[in-house]
């Protein structure tokens, strides 16, 4: 070892002692590792402001990383998926074995399937697409770190005494003809629901609509991952997983994310979607699922294991026809009238059906009316800032609002 090489140990060493001298009881204990210096340097100023976290140490290859973790004993490691040797992927499995206090969070530039399969068998929590901001970096270790505090402080009742959580509401949003409005209903009424219910509460947004989904438009979301992250082949979707592939949004929700490319939407297949609503039916108070109008197998089996459909018609003649068809099926299925909500969107729209004729023509009450008001809908569509985030000023977020009301209290 050179002389230079020995200086720059030395005071890699003396870096991570000073770390961990200011780390304080209570602070998020991070370790990074990445074989490319600048890489490290850079994570390590992105951290550097941020009261409760600490960097306490940062390895250059995996096998270097295993040995520091179990000598400095992080919270969190933050590991490149691609090194030279021994790859995150394993290093992060024996980090697993070998210190299981530590949450993996995977970092990588590559966002396919595969990796973020592979990572989470390993054990890993998250997964960071390269390049990220600070604002994602710091979330996801908080994130991370908040479900682990959580499992640990969870209190060990007797069996008699314990009693499971009520499961999450699944509220599927359907319209059987295009263009009446579902994604943008949808969107704002996970965003209502998540207002009424308070800070506490937890709502998911889902785009089932797997082709050409709109949530990720509407929401203003980078898609950096989607639900074809979780179309895994072989082994089981845990929460963990499902998490890792939703993306939160300003508002509070989390959403999962339609497929970035049309053909991705058949790597989804019923059972996947089974399991990913069963795993947020524990986590979360409301589900809100966006669909497409084609009733083919994954989207029939959203509909029959939603607890509510919101069924949205316009005072048009072709989508009254088409709802008079669904309700048709829905009566087929067994479904119970009070699954399905009818909501008119559009009601004011100048020559349409009235409300009285819709409803004495299926033969079914409508629950909530939503006013047209193109220029509010049309803003917040290429804002990508949902009109609900306005209070309820305006008619057409009363509306919203009420339809969330209607959903708490049923």
């Amino acid at each position: 070892m050179t002389r230079s090489e020995t200086s720059a140990l030395r005071a890699s060493y003396g870096s991570i002692s000073k770390n961990m001298a200011k780390v304080e009881e209570g602070n998020i204990r991070v370790l990074i590792v990445d074989d490319i210096p600048e890489t490290r340097e850079n994570l390590r100023k992105l951290l550097y402001f941020e009261s409760d976290i600490e960097v306490v140490g940062a390895a250059a290859s995996g096998e270097e990383s295993v040995k520091m973790a179990k000598e400095l004993q992080p919270h969190i490691v933050l590991m490149d998926v691609k090194m030279p040797g021994m790859n995150g992927i394993a290093a992060g499995e024996l980090i697993c074995q070998n210190v299981p206090t530590a949450q993996i969070i995977m970092m990588s530039v590559h966002g396919d399937v595969d990796y973020l399969r592979r990572s989470m068998l390993a054990g890993a929590k998250d997964f960071l697409i390269k390049p990220f901001t600070r604002e994602e970096l710091v979330s996801t270790i908080r994130r991370v770190h908040a479900r682990r505090e959580t499992i640990e402080q969870v209190p060990i009742q007797p069996l008699e005494e314990a009693k499971p959580k009520e499961r999450g509401k699944v509220i599927s949003v359907f319209g059987p003809k295009g263009g009446v409005g579902t994604s943008t209903i949808a969107v704002n009424l996970a965003i209502a629901l998540q207002k009424e219910m308070g800070k506490e509460a937890r709502v998911a947004l889902v785009d089932g609509s797997l082709q050409f989904g709109d949530v990720g438009v509407l929401l203003n979301l980078h898609p950096t991952r989607s639900i074809a992250d979780l179309a895994t082949q072989g082994g089981g979707i845990d929460l963990d997983m499902v998490e890792s592939a939703m993306i939160p949004h300003s508002s509070g929700i989390k959403a999962l994310l339609a497929p970035p490319s049309p053909e991705m939407a058949d790597l989804i297949l019923p059972e996947h979607m089974k399991s990913i609503l069963d795993e947020m039916r524990r986590a979360f108070d409301y589900i809100v699922i966006d669909t497409s109008t084609s009733l083919h197998d994954l989207m029939l089996m959203i509909l029959d294991y939603s607890d509510k459909v919101v069924l949205i018609t316009t005072p048009d003649v072709s989508s009254v026809k088409n709802t008079r068809l669904f309700f048709e099926l829905t009566d087929a299925l067994g479904y119970e009238e009070e699954k399905v909500l009818l909501v008119i969107n559009m009601a004011n729209r100048r020559g349409g059906i009235s409300p009285k004729l819709i409803e004495e023509n299926l033969r079914h009450k409508v629950a909530v009316e939503i006013t047209m008001d193109e220029r509010t809908v049309l803003s917040a569509i290429n804002r990508g800032i949902p009109f609900v985030l306005d209070g309820r000023r305006k008619t057409i977020s009363q509306s919203i609002f009420k339809l969330a009301e209607q959903l708490i209290r049923s």
